[in-house]
């Protein structure tokens, strides 16, 4: 490729709207542009990195035994209704009407038109296992789209689905799917990390979500460095204090806390330290009986320095459904405004529940449902009825790991794929079954895995950038190497060269692309340096004198002169390291 015949666009400047460096980068590198909220063209330079990004995941798809089909982008209503997802998907799920009034989505996922293909096509168990995918766009509504292509609306994903006899079958499946995501992202040359992860909405049993190791990334990861452990902080376990809960041994009593609403305040007011004290977080769960509404206050208690982990919480028996109770609902449960509620004696009936520190905890402080007071020396049993126990906190680091084997670590990361265990979750809903060797219909075991291909672009820059641009691994780079010749418009031996050694590496297969702009040798760096190019090769007379050619690699703090006949050896080397 001739950078004249190519479509080149650098700005000096990111766009004001564009929040963190990934999408300044792209925006400024002249990848993607701008449309609509959350909706972006891919230019020509951004294109040919997700066009390399879909060569190896398609390769490593294809190597695993999966196969390749397309299904739309516009799915009819009737599917998503079978598994009832039409109506629990929410307002992310674009919802449009055809000329006759018939209801469709265009897709943000596509379990449902998967499943239909399996259960039209796959009658007998001879056909089983088998493994879709397909690389298609994808739209979610988001409320908030933002940081480019990191939190769109519109993009591409991978997305494959396995179907299986048995569990055992689909176990093997994801096996094989997780150890292809792990080729991928070694391929993408990006430090990842596969933890541990709650299913959501998609349903299923196990799953793992695949992470690019980022200082920007929006997860916290969870592992320990003594072990293999990792896990989504959202599925993290914390393990109940070894100490078993010690006697009672201060008096209940009541203490003015004026304007002391935070549990750092109280402590620090009471010279106490933080984990001396117990916070409440009220929630709501709403039921229709006989037509009406009716609502249940449950009450959280967790140590002052610890985090409610809201999926955790709603796996607790009877919060499935839950909600952040209203200021109105406190005050009414509670006598007080938030800032002051506690366990003990409550205007009305809640169901408390521990989190597994505060079930160990004695002598705690909690508030006292009344405003500018709290209670010290509260303690479970004696003062409060025991409640139910469960793990309800986001872990900490230092915490002890889940496999006994060290304590946990945390990091962030930014998740670009997602590997579930889906089981019959689907197949039952919409009826998708095989004939056994008996001739009995079975349901179909599922499993799905997906690849954010869009945002692997952004999730790579997050984790290679410097104050001069991008830094692309070559092998997602949108060209490998770049020749940048010193007038080349004007030295016969320059253009020659440059021309020579553009066609071995052309020749030896390298993605190389020539700079013939005429641009001066400022500007040219510059923008190779904005968009990353992994190697560039610099052709001048001075060097042609002494028979040497410069070559810098995107990282390399300083050129090294190389000889012109040993370049393309010496290029080829760079490249397969």
């Amino acid at each position: 490729m001739r950078a004249s015949r190519f479509f080149i666009s650098t700005l000096k400047e990111a766009p004001a709207d564009a929040e963190i460096i990934s999408h300044k980068l792209m925006m400024r590198a002249g990848m993607i542009k701008r449309l609509g909220s959350g909706i972006y063209t891919y230019m020509p330079m951004g294109l040919r990195v997700i066009r390399k990004v879909e060569n190896i995941v398609r390769e490593e798809m294809n190597r695993a035994g999966a196969i390749e089909l397309l299904m739309p982008l516009v799915q009819p209503a009737e599917l998503w209704q079978e598994t009832g997802r039409w109506d629990k998907m929410g307002p992310e799920l674009m919802r449009v009407k055809d000329r006759h009034g018939r209801d469709f989505a265009i897709q943000p996922t596509s379990e449902e038109v998967v499943t239909d293909v399996a259960r039209s096509e796959i009658k007998s168990y001879k056909k089983l296992p088998v493994n879709f995918y397909h690389i298609q766009t994808k739209f979610r509504d988001e409320r908030r789209p933002r940081f480019g292509l990191m939190r769109g609306r519109e993009f591409t994903m991978k997305d494959a689905y396995s179907f299986d006899r048995d569990v055992a079958g689909m176990q093997q499946s994801y096996q094989v799917m997780y150890d292809a995501y792990v080729r991928i992202f070694n391929r993408f040359g990006l430090q990842f990390r596969a933890v541990a992860a709650d299913n959501g909405a998609i349903g299923g049993s196990g799953s793992h979500e695949f992470h690019v190791i980022a200082d920007t990334g929006e997860d916290a990861l969870v592992y320990c460095p003594q072990s293999d452990y990792a896990a989504n902080i959202e599925a993290a376990e914390a393990l109940a204090p070894a100490a078993q809960r010690a006697a009672a041994t201060a008096a209940l009593s009541k203490v003015a806390t004026p304007g002391k609403t935070r549990c750092e305040d109280v402590a620090a007011l009471l010279d106490l330290p933080l984990t001396a004290t117990v916070k409440g977080i009220v929630l709501a769960v709403d039921s229709e009986d006989n037509g009406k509404t009716a609502t249940q206050i449950w009450l959280l208690l967790l140590r002052g320095d610890h985090e409610l982990n809201e999926v955790k919480a709603a796996k607790v028996p009877g919060l499935a459904n839950f909600r952040f109770a209203s200021e109105a609902e406190i005050v009414e449960h509670f006598g007080t405004p938030p800032g002051y509620l506690g366990p003990i004696g409550t205007s009305k009936p809640v169901k408390i529940v521990a989190d597994r520190t505060v079930a160990a905890m004695s002598d705690f402080v909690c508030g006292a449902n009344e405003a500018g007071f709290h209670y010290t020396g509260a303690n479970l049993g004696r003062d409060i009825p025991e409640p139910l126990v469960a793990d309800l906190r986001n872990v900490v680091a230092g915490d002890p790991s889940p496999d006994g084997k060290g304590t946990l670590a945390i990091q962030r990361g930014i998740e670009v794929g997602h590997v579930f265990q889906l089981g019959t979750r689907y197949s039952q809903d919409m009826q998708a079954t095989y004939l056994d060797e008996t001739g009995k219909p079975q349901l179909m075991q599922m499993g799905c895995y997906g690849i954010g291909v869009t945002r692997i672009l952004g999730a790579a820059i997050e984790q290679n950038f410097d104050d001069k641009g991008i830094i692309w691994p070559a092998s997602i780079a949108p060209f490998e190497v770049v020749l940048c010749p010193m007038g080349y418009d004007r030295s016969e031996a320059v253009k020659a060269e440059t021309d020579r050694l553009y066609q071995q590496l052309l020749d030896a297969g390298v993605d190389v692309i020539l700079d013939d702009r005429g641009e001066r040798p400022g500007v040219m760096f510059a923008d190779w340096e904005l968009i990353g190019a992994p190697h560039r090769v610099v052709v001048g007379e001075r060097g042609l004198k002494d028979g040497k050619l410069e070559y810098q690699g995107r990282r390399d703090a300083e050129a090294t002169s190389v000889p012109l006949a040993e370049m393309l050896p010496f290029m080829q080397a760079r490249l397969s390291a």
